[in-house]
């Protein structure tokens, strides 16, 4: 069964060490994956795999601070920052929420995260200011 806080860690420890196959032990056979930019749903297994290893795919180096984790039955919530480095080699920091609805055997249905996609823009190098 995961909780809030072992989904936490373990979202850690794949940043670490890159490893999807234990990550995706917390998500169910059907599971959603939502993010923040229109048509970017992805379901099942097959689709969070997709979803993590794109994750992964666009930083050299990347780590999850969490400042709030909430869990109220099979709701949780976890508000991050997350820092490191593109894939390019530019610095980020940027912050967000994740939301994770479980089913009754504590297993990862619908995943949601909504974060700063701003900080994703390369800054447009002609601008004055």
């Amino acid at each position: 069964m995961t909780d809030v806080q072992q989904f936490a860690d373990a979202l850690q420890e794949l940043e670490r060490s890159r490893d999807l196959d234990p990550f995706l032990e917390q998500f169910a056979e059907e599971a959603e994956l939502l993010r923040p930019e229109p048509g970017r749903a992805v379901h099942g297994r097959d689709g969070a795999r997709r979803y993590w290893q794109a994750y992964l795919d666009q930083f050299e180096q990347i780590s999850s601070e969490f400042g709030r984790l909430e869990q109220d039955g099979r709701l949780a919530e976890l508000e991050w920052v997350g820092r490191g480095r593109l894939g390019t080699g530019r610095e980020i920091a940027y912050a967000g929420v994740s939301l994770l609805t479980l089913d009754e055997a504590g297993l990862v249905v619908r995943f949601t995260t909504y974060y700063d996609t701003a900080a994703f823009l390369v800054p447009d190098a002609g601008a004055t200011g």
